[in-house]
Order: structure tokens, then sequence, then C-alpha cells
């Protein structure tokens, strides 16, 4: 991973900051993309202390389209090429809520800000002589189901897991999509399955009972150095080169939902998630 450049979402804390110091190890630039300056600067700091090649920040909300712009502005400024793109920011909230662009906020953030995000890099990453972009899904997408409606609409009864599912499944539909748009390219990618971890991400913007429970499951869970292995993994293993459009579950490829199958689907989803783009004037 020497001299490659490698950007991550949500790589301030979790997941997203063990998958920096991972490559962080093997000698790769690390550009963390956070929404946080003040933990930004903390997992900055904490990575540099072992890293061999560059540690940058850009500051980055995922569910206002303006700040991924000025995020890729941002990096454009700096970068030329990226080699590697590692969509790995997510949340889980308990109760109804929207992102700045009017979005249901997991499935606005957790996917369709990281669309919009990858659209806007696919240059850069074409610019690399081999790229690879990663999407940190979940086994939780074998639940997931497609309501249209529910990117922008208020439900009765809002279900957040049900909103997370869909999100994760969503995620899941963007790679198998991606991957037949890019077949002819020098971009391979793949979604993944980290693992039961324990973080802290349903502690955060829950109700108290869904914090509480999620607190007593972290004792059986995994860590998040552990849960970061598969991302790593598919960012830097030459047993990967060249696989793309999969689905990984502890470095192995697994089957996705049968949804993901469903290439109408697949490729609704992307249409659907363009004009959403067009419409909040973000040309790509």
């Amino acid at each position: 991973m020497k001299n490659k450049t490698v950007l991550i979402t949500g790589a301030n804390a979790g997941i997203g900051k063990f998958t920096a110091l991972g490559l962080a190890k093997q000698g790769a630039n690390i550009i963390l993309l956070c929404r946080s300056k003040a933990k930004g600067k903390v997992a900055q700091k904490e990575i540099k202390q072992i890293a061999t090649g560059s540690v940058e920040l850009i500051l980055c909300d995922l569910g206002d389209f303006s700040s991924i712009r000025q995020a890729v502005a941002q990096f454009t400024k700096m970068h030329q090429q990226l080699d590697v793109l590692i969509n790995n920011a997510g949340l889980i909230t308990s109760s109804f809520g929207t992102t700045k662009n009017g979005f249901e906020l997991q499935f606005g953030v957790n996917y369709l800000g990281h669309f919009l995000l990858t659209k806007l890099l696919l240059d850069h990453l074409k610019a690399a002589p081999s790229a690879r972009i990663i999407h940190v899904s979940s086994m939780i997408h074998q639940n997931g189901k497609i309501d249209f409606d529910s990117f922008q609409n208020r439900p009765r009864q809002y279900g957040s897991m049900k909103a997370y599912a869909q999100s994760k499944l969503c995620m899941i539909l963007f790679n198998k999509e991606l991957s037949r748009r890019l077949i002819d390219t020098n971009i391979t990618t793949n979604a993944l399955h980290p693992g039961a971890v324990a973080t802290s991400i349903a502690n955060k913007n829950t109700s108290r009972l869904l914090s509480f429970f999620w607190s007593l499951g972290k004792v059986f869970f995994i860590s998040p150095q552990k849960g970061a292995g598969t991302s790593i993994y598919l960012a830097s293993s030459p047993k990967v080169e060249g696989v793309t459009g999969k689905y990984f579950d502890n470095k192995k490829e697994k089957k996705t939902a049968a949804l993901a199958d469903d290439n109408e689907l697949c490729a609704k989803l992307w249409e659907v998630s363009e004009a959403f783009i067009k419409e909040n004037k973000i040309f790509v």
C-alpha cells in the first residue's frame, strides 16, 4: 500500500479508524473524511503516530450535498488520483429525521451521500493504475426491502432497524450496479459485512432502550479492530485483485440477499438516486 492514497469516510472512530490505522501501517497515504473537526483531529494525531505515509483530514457531512461537493473540491486541490475509496460511515436513528436535502436520515447518510461522493470521485479513481471501491454494508441487508416512497416521506410509524436494513441493502444494490457500469475500467467495487462490532453506532441518536440493549450486546460483539479486518483485506490484498461486484464476510465471498440479483431494481435505484441528486442541483 506504500504511496497509495486511501480515502475513508467516518474514519474518526470505530471500524473506520481501525481501517485507517491498519492501512497506515502498510504505508498508505490516508485521508480521513469526518463530520467532526475535533474528533477528526484526535484520530489524525493518533494515526500519525504509526503512519509512514501522510494522514490528512477533510471535513464532510454526508447528509449535506454541498458539504460533499466542497470536500471533493478540497481533495481535488491536493490530489490527482485516488487508489482506494472506503464508504464506511453510517448511523442508526430511533426516530424519523431528514438530511439537509430532505431525505430520510439513514437512507441519506448511509447510502445517498456515499452515492454522490463516489460519483464525484470516479475520475480520480480512474486516474489510478488500479483502483478499488469498498462499501461497508451489513448482513442485516438480508432483512431489507426497498420502499422508494420512504426515501423522502415520513411514515406513519418509523421503524429504526427497518430503515437501517434498507440503507444497507441500498449499498449492496449500488455495489452491484456500479460493478456493471465500471466493468471496462480499472476500478473494482465490492461490499462487506464487518461482523457484529462493538462500536457506538446504536448509542447515538437512538432511544434509551435501544442504546441500553446495544450496550448489553457489545459484550458478545467483536472489537472494532477485528471488525476492520475485511475492509483492510479488500483494500490491500492481492487475492482480490480484479474481483468486483461481490460481497464479503470475514474475508470470504458470501451470497447477498436475493434482491441484489434483481438487475432491474439495481438500475432503478441508480436512476432514482441520480434524479435526487439532480433535483438538488448537484450535477455529476
